[in-house]
């Protein structure tokens, strides 16, 4: 198991909420949405982003409109993916 720190994110709009998150990555390359809930559900990786000198966890959120990716910090989910750049 991998724990990977997510730098970056793709959402079409871009200025949608969480749910418009399409791809996560880094500088080592980026996944689909699907697939880090995926490897998030099944224990294969865990995902997370470091903002403000904090850790935050990726999380899986079910959603009204399905499932999506949130980060999870000090009991509270917050919006450190929405405040990552775009990635290439």
């Amino acid at each position: 198991m991998a724990d990977v720190q997510v730098t970056c994110i793709n959402k079409l709009p871009r200025n949608d909420t969480h749910e418009g998150i399409t791809h996560l990555g880094n500088s080592t390359g980026k996944w689909t949405r699907q697939s880090v809930i995926d490897w998030i559900e099944t224990g294969a990786h865990t995902f997370f982003t470091f903002v403000g000198g904090k850790r935050a966890d990726v999380g899986v959120v079910d959603g009204p409109n399905g499932k999506y990716v949130r980060t999870y910090a000090d009991g509270y989910y917050n919006d450190n993916l929405l405040a990552l750049p775009e990635c290439p």
